[in-house]
């Protein structure tokens, strides 16, 4: 018999599955021999009750044998060496799926990443901690992998609708991450993980023929009777092929302006801003597992989830990272850009998330010389304010939230995570005033909900600016080709339709099949 059950576990029950079978006997009152296998679907922390429970989601199958687990199987390539060339720019998340999908369907990709391959980023990383230097093409967003790579790996989506997250989840495991991310409700690789998986990717896409250029900035599209046919390098080299899927990520502002200069057609979106803030974690885990510290030792440092509605508009936590760092993510001198990360174990004494609210294109329509890139403007402009307040260094400028709430600088900042340094500013002032006075009402809503969340040893840095692009590069949603270019594909977050790293991923993976359709399409009418 097969019988999916849901049951609640201990932390330490649920941390070793050799107790899974003796607790899911005895919740079921049956003899443990009886239970064959099984097989978790689901696991989560269940923190609502005085005692903190994890429940584990599971198909088991009791007096019959076994049956093997099929998620896990892995896809057969064939050499794509002399097949049709797809051009990709981009090697994030999007990229590398729209890679390996074209690469099951016998097209030959070809990858243009602007950055470095993903070891080698790591060089650019630590000058941009230590000495403040900003590589425009090699940083925490772009090089392998994507800005996810460097930052944290959080695989969480609500994108269930938009392509299969399983599979993506199946591959990355395939790749070397971790199973649990098969059964946690919000899976996580880690900063220090995915580098190696990104990596094993490459591997798979060369080993079967495909082309990766690294260094490789694109800076034109060739187009030629309305059809993208491929692209140029900066270095004037040139890349060509039956389709052009453009993939850069939300911060390639270089790549709006080329498609703005081209008259290429783009709309300005909705996006949001705010700041990063930051707490010791082990008053988040006295917060959430309503205990004294420290935390059991089978627990995970706890995340937190906050929404508000304010004068209209949410106010919402964004990547939070328990256990985790505040890194800068600037791509460009004189701009200061603050994200978080954790390593796998999530074990920094911190806990950081983003505290943003959403801004519209009438909030930036002052700046209407600047067309659909307004928005990229008005985050540009606040990041560079965020650069002279901090000393025009990667220091960000840094304000205790009770500070901030009451509109006065503060008078020292706590020891905190960001490793270039903070400088006390009045970032009350700094930003905008409707993003200001909304994140402030926030602040104190959100400490209403999370008793002592709202205190002094709390700081924010600025700006937390790169949720999202504020732009979208519009396409058909049949075809997923650019509405007026046939053959280009934007894709992902850089183009407007995706959210992080899974949906990035499933993104990339729609596109490529909407290629290969084509492809099909155009060979029947040959014959």
């Amino acid at each position: 018999m097969r019988k999916e059950v849901e049951i609640p576990m201990t932390p330490m029950q649920a941390a070793d599955p050799t107790l899974w079978k003796a607790a899911i006997a005895g919740v079921l009152r049956i003899a443990p021999g009886r239970i064959r296998s099984i097989t978790p679907l689901l696991r989560s922390v269940d923190a609502r009750g005085k005692n903190v429970k994890v429940r584990l989601k599971a198909e088991i199958i009791i007096d019959e044998p076994p049956v093997t687990n099929t998620r896990l199987v892995k896809k057969t390539y064939t050499d794509v060496s002399k097949q049709p060339e797809v051009i990709i720019v981009g090697a994030g998340p999007a990229g590398l799926f729209a890679a390996l999908t074209l690469l099951e369907h016998g097209l030959k990709p070809v990858v243009l990443e602007r950055g470095k391959e993903v070891q080698l980023r790591k060089l650019d990383i630590a000058a941009l901690n230590r000495d403040h230097i900003v590589n425009p093409d090699s940083n925490y967003c772009f090089g392998e992998g994507g800005a996810g790579t460097y930052s944290d790996g959080k695989l969480y989506t609500r994108s269930n609708k938009r392509g299969n997250v399983a599979d993506i989840l199946a591959t990355l495991v395939l790749h070397g991450a971790n199973e649990d991310i098969l059964i946690d409700s919000h899976p996580h690789i880690g900063t220090d993980k995915l580098p190696a998986v990104v990596q094993a990717i490459r591997t798979t896409l060369l080993e079967h023929g495909a082309e990766i250029h690294f260094n490789c900035r694109v800076n034109n599209i060739i187009i030629k009777s309305g059809k993208a046919t491929g692209v140029e390098t900066l270095e004037g080299q040139r890349y060509e092929g039956i389709a052009v899927i453009l993939a850069t990520g939300h911060s390639a502002r270089d790549i709006y302006e080329l498609l703005h200069r081209k008259h290429i057609h783009l709309e300005a979106k909705s996006f949001a801003l705010g700041v990063r803030a930051e707490h010791p974690q082990e008053l988040i885990d006295t917060i959430q597992y309503h205990s004294k510290p420290p935390r059991d030792p089978y627990l995970p440092a706890a995340p937190y989830s906050l929404v508000k509605q304010v004068d209209g508009r949410g106010v919402f936590s964004f990547c939070m990272c328990p256990g985790g760092i505040m890194v800068p993510s600037a791509t460009a001198e004189g701009q200061v850009v603050i994200n978080g990360m954790s390593n796998s174990k999530r074990n920094s004494p911190y806990a950081n998330s983003g505290i943003v609210t959403s801004v519209e294109p009438s909030d930036y329509a002052h700046l209407s010389e600047f067309g659909p890139l307004a928005g990229l403007e008005f985050q540009r402009r606040i990041e560079e304010a965020c650069w002279n307040a901090g000393g025009m260094r990667q220091s960000a400028p840094a304000q205790r939230i009770t500070d901030f709430v009451a509109g006065k600088i503060s008078q020292g900042i706590p020891a905190n995570s960001y490793h270039p340094g903070t400088t006390s500013a009045p970032l009350h002032e700094i930003l905008p005033s409707f993003i200001a006075s909304r994140l402030q009402k926030a602040f104190v809503l959100f400490g209403q909900q999370m008793k002592g969340y709202f205190c002094n040893e709390a700081i924010i840095l600025g700006t937390e600016s790169r949720t999202s692009s504020p732009v979208r590069i519009p396409r058909d949603p049949e075809s997923l080709e650019q509405v007026e270019i046939k053959k280009l594909y934007p894709c992902g977050e850089g183009a407007g339709y995706a959210g992080g790293i899974v949906s990035s991923a499933m993104d990339g993976v729609n596109c490529a099949n909407a290629i290969v359709r084509g492809a099909k399409n155009e060979y029947n009418k040959k014959k």
